[in-house]
């Protein structure tokens, strides 16, 4: 019981820092952006390149990635979703723009990197063995990170003016707008952080998992369920929802082990029943 808990906090604490960024996005755009597990990839592969091809310290790959993601994000909202949402009035064309540009960034990274898995070394080496648990170093350095980044991003959005700003964007952003907030800014910001979250996880778990140009779709898909499980555009429900999905993951593929891809059938059929009895997830507001 010890080792299924301690695996289904580890998975949950990334599972909420990839819904996270999904969910900020969401909330302030209204935009499902189909392309955030792309971003992931794309930050696994940038720390990659910084960390394992060129050598320089593991911290220093993930800002670059984390940065990198910002400056997309960032350019991605001011050229391509702002422009769309004021030309279009149907929501459908934004959910058409964000999955364009997961194909996109999938060619462009099968074109760059290839078809096969890169890893980088382990940061740490070692492995904790104790109290029936059994983890190794690393894993427990970036669970502890991923912990800490999300307890940073709840204070940012509770405690600081632009963090404010986007909370009142989410809320009602008509309302926010005659109050004088700056619309414009603060979601080309949300989205920047949210690219951003994106491409540090990514970083962060390409020394575990290591990172492959397919996965993008797989974990859109995951941050997908996130959201619907603890309610889409709102933070403590993304939260909720990465925690949940992070031990019913544990718990899944401890009792199913045998029957390996079994354990994600179980889930989805779970998810569809839950949905069917709460459709806006724990604490989520409906879409639109």
């Amino acid at each position: 019981m010890e080792q299924v808990i301690a695996n289904g906090l580890y998975l949950g604490a990334q599972y909420a820092l990839i819904a996270l960024g999904l969910t900020l996005i969401f909330g302030l755009m209204n935009v499902l952006n189909f392309a955030h597990g792309q971003m992931y990839v794309l930050g696994g592969f940038i720390t990659y390149t910084v960390y394992g091809r060129l050598g320089l310290p593991f911290a220093v790959a993930v800002l670059c990635s984390g940065v990198t993601l910002a400056v997309i994000g960032g350019f991605m909202e001011r050229y391509l979703f702002r422009t769309v949402i004021r030309r279009s009035h149907r929501e459908e064309s934004t959910m058409m723009l964000a999955a364009a540009t997961a194909f996109f960034f999938d060619a462009v990274m099968l074109l760059v990197f290839g078809e096969k898995q890169r890893g980088v070394p382990k940061i740490v080496k070692g492995v904790f063995n104790d109290f029936g648990v059994i983890l190794p170093y690393d894993r427990i350095l970036v669970g502890a990170i991923a912990a800490v980044l999300i307890l940073g991003f709840i204070a940012f959005m509770k405690y600081t003016k632009t963090g404010r700003a986007m909370r009142a964007l989410a809320q009602d952003r008509t309302a926010a707008q005659l109050m004088g907030v700056r619309v414009d800014r603060y979601t080309m910001v949300g989205f920047a952080l949210g690219a951003m979250l994106a491409g540090v996880v990514g970083g962060l778990l390409v020394s575990i998992t290591g990172v492959n140009a397919g996965i993008g779709g797989p974990i859109s898909i995951k941050a997908f369920m996130m959201i619907m499980i603890g309610g889409a555009g709102v933070v403590g429900g993304a939260i909720a929802g990465g925690f949940i999905l992070g031990m019913m993951e544990s718990v899944g593929l401890t009792v199913l082990r045998e029957y390996g891809d079994v354990t994600y059938l179980v889930i989805f059929a779970a998810l569809m029943v839950f949905l069917s009895i709460r459709p806006n997830g724990l604490m989520g507001k409906p879409w639109g």
